[in-house]
């Protein structure tokens, strides 16, 4: 069972952080070169986003409920990796929750962002959480690279 819950927990963490790779160095740079507007690139980056955060969430479930089964119980939750993929899960939640909502509807009000001079308002609160939503998706990979370290090493305990 320890082996089965293991394997799950690093399959779904290492879904989840090579798909934020692959969303940041493939999809991110792919729709802004092939696309042919910004507005149109922007909107796909969002779509793409709402699902890595699916995933993200689904890939957080999994994991701790693997955690709970390796050890028999909610004290599953308390290891430093668990801890770390409950913040990777805060952290998601947080960007589809309340960040991209508040992009989106920034979005509607201006109509198009790139047409939208810099100076504006709007376009500048856009900008700034756009910053909040890269910041947030960088830290979720950071933490859960440290995640999976973690895991690995509780392996050879």
């Amino acid at each position: 069972m320890t082996n089965f819950c293991r394997f799950v927990q690093a399959l779904a963490l290492g879904a989840w952080i090579g798909a934020i790779i692959f969303f940041a160095g493939v999809v991110t740079r792919g729709a802004f070169a092939v696309l042919s507007s910004r507005d149109e690139a922007g909107a796909l980056v969002g779509f793409t986003l709402a699902g890595l955060h699916e995933m993200g969430v689904i890939a957080a479930v999994i994991y701790l409920v693997a955690a709970v089964g390796m050890a028999r119980s909610w004290r599953g939750l308390g290891k430093p990796a668990a801890f770390a993929v409950i913040l990777m899960l805060a952290l998601t939640l947080t960007s589809q929750r309340i960040v991209i909502p508040r992009m989106d509807a920034l979005r509607a009000e201006m109509g198009s962002v790139d047409a939208t001079a810099t100076s504006n308002p709007l376009r500048a609160e856009f900008d700034r959480l756009h910053g909040v939503s890269v910041d947030l998706e960088g830290a979720i990979l950071v933490i859960g690279l440290a995640a999976m370290w973690l895991t690995m090493r509780e392996r050879r305990q």
